[in-house]
């Protein structure tokens, strides 16, 4: 079955809601009690765009922002990555593995229930994996278990995960959020939760209602209801947040982070992260088979230039390598510059003495994607690089993106050995680039072996040293994560995961009372 990537419907705001939001008659404020402690019951309405009829409520197979929603709330992995990007144990107690990483033990925490009250146990967890696995049927995260040769159950907390292959990093594999516990005979029409909350309604493309699961390992959320409300268009949500009828909203243009700060009703979520906007070039047809062109390309972009127009200044620039926060990135790897005159001699010794013109697919997958493809448009006539510019609509991008000779995409933040699993070696679900280089996998399959750190660290930056040099993604920059809330929310945190909302996660959230 085809793997699918849609996401985020997304789009630059216009000039016309800016002009609304500038003006906007905000009212008398209200104080709110925040300092109490949380408060008990009440519903938190979060206004995300995007949604069509393909929506769904499976834990495997999330692709949109509400997908996602659905699926941080609904399920629970065995780990995750917290608010500093750090690995923390969920419904695992323990995940370790052996002395050469080819099996790892997996032990739950005592109790664990799903939201019917029925145990949690090691049948769920093999269940789980062979559902992610299935080979007529894979899921999300399956590229990242091509090496699970079996899961035995031990005993009813403890499940051995045996590899064909040793892995030292399996653990942050099941981090991923696609990376849920479901039941044995789990439905995902009609889902039975191990996370903080429980199906209550779900109308595709236009509404979720999420209730208070009783039975979660860390306690009852303090929200009675979380309500997932999808708009179409960016503006309609700005204006549902500033009359008040959402209390939050996730992943804004960075550009409104300045504007909706100067409501005192509001507050502002800016997290810096690894999530990464990229140009994908086709290492396997001209003329990017040519590693002078893909050369020439990267030298052409004015990476600083992009991060203040595309994401207004709300991120960092790039070096053409993924995994930023991953301990093993490269920072000493110069930093590559625009250099027109390079590009331009790569160009002509590459047989385009007189320029080359290409189109670039792009469609609004993300907040500032079709502005990137814009911008970037503009710097590259410099090179002699003429760039027309392809604009589809989402559906018809994601229906053909690995196909297209040179696109945009959009990913969340990983670390390096999760992302090439997803995105760069033969037998990657989303190889939008085509890199097939055997060496390069066998070298990043030692790596993945390693237990020692140092040395799989020093691995894994030859690796990317190479992506860095031959590789087919124009990485220039990653962006912060921007989202907005009512001042009587209290529990959002800014995070490091790429996750809106503080990674989504409305177990610690809660409304505050009116002050008297």
């Amino acid at each position: 079955m085809p793997f699918s990537r849609r996401t985020l419907l997304g789009g630059v705001l216009g000039l016309g809601a800016l002009g609304t939001l500038t003006a906007c008659n905000t009212g008398p404020l209200v104080e709110y009690r925040t300092d109490s402690g949380p408060v008990q019951g009440g519903i938190l309405r979060v206004g995300l765009t995007g949604g069509d009829a393909a929506d769904t409520l499976d834990a495997h197979i999330p692709t949109n922002s509400a997908d996602t929603a659905r699926c941080v709330n609904l399920y629970e992995p065995l780990l995750r990555r917290n608010d500093d990007y750090e690995l923390e144990y969920r419904l695992a107690e323990s995940f370790e593995p052996n002395t050469d990483a080819t099996v790892w033990t997996v032990v739950l925490r005592e109790g664990l229930k799903f939201s019917d009250g029925s145990a949690i146990t090691s049948d769920a967890v093999k269940a789980t994996i062979a559902r992610i696995t299935d080979p007529d049927d894979p899921k999300n995260g399956a590229a990242m278990l091509t090496h699970v040769s079996d899961v035995v159950v031990v005993n009813d907390r403890t499940v051995n995960i045996e590899l064909s292959a040793a892995d030292a990093e399996l653990d942050d594999a099941f981090s991923q959020y696609q990376m849920g516990i479901v039941p044995v005979d789990y439905d995902p029409s009609d889902p039975v939760s191990s996370g903080a909350f429980k199906l209550k309604d779900f109308v595709p493309a236009q509404s979720t209602v999420l209730e208070r699961n009783e039975h979660h390992f860390e306690g009852p959320a303090h929200l009675d209801e979380v309500h997932l409300l999808n708009f179409s268009e960016n503006d309609a949500m700005i204006n549902a947040l500033l009359s008040t009828q959402v209390d939050a909203l996730a992943q804004l243009p960075p550009a409104l982070a300045k504007v909706l700060r100067a409501d005192e009703r509001l507050r502002v979520l800016d997290s810096e992260t690894g999530m990464w906007l990229p140009f994908t070039m086709r290492v396997d047809v001209a003329p990017f088979d040519d590693v002078r062109v893909r050369q020439a390309f990267r030298l052409a972009i004015d990476r600083q230039q992009m991060v203040d127009q595309v994401f207004s200044g709300h991120g960092f620039v790039g070096n053409d390598m993924y995994a930023v926060f991953d301990p093993a990135y490269p920072q000493d790897l110069p930093q590559r510059e625009q250099d027109i005159a390079q590009a331009k001699q790569l160009l002509a010794e590459a047989g385009y003495p007189d320029g080359i013109s290409v189109e670039l697919v792009a469609a609004p997958i993300q907040s500032g994607a079709v502005e990137a493809a814009q911008v970037f448009a503009q710097q590259a006539a410099a090179a002699g690089i003429n760039i027309s510019i392809r604009r589809l609509d989402e559906t018809a991008f994601w229906e053909n993106y690995l196909e297209w000779d040179f696109a945009l995409s959009f990913w969340y933040t990983r670390n390096f050995l999760a992302q090439t699993s997803q995105s760069t070696v033969e037998g990657a679900p989303f190889n939008e680039t085509h890199w097939l280089d055997a060496d390069y996998a066998a070298a990043v399959a030692a790596a993945r072996a390693e237990r020692d750190d140092e040395q799989r660290y020093a691995m894994i930056r030859q690796q990317q040293q190479r992506l860095y040099e031959e590789g087919g993604y124009i990485i220039w920059g990653f962006f912060n994560q921007v989202d907005a809330y009512h001042s009587y929310v209290v529990g959002l945190q800014e995070n490091a995961t790429g996750s809106p909302l503080g990674g989504y996660n409305f177990h610690r959230v809660w409304i505050a009372e009116v002050a008297e």
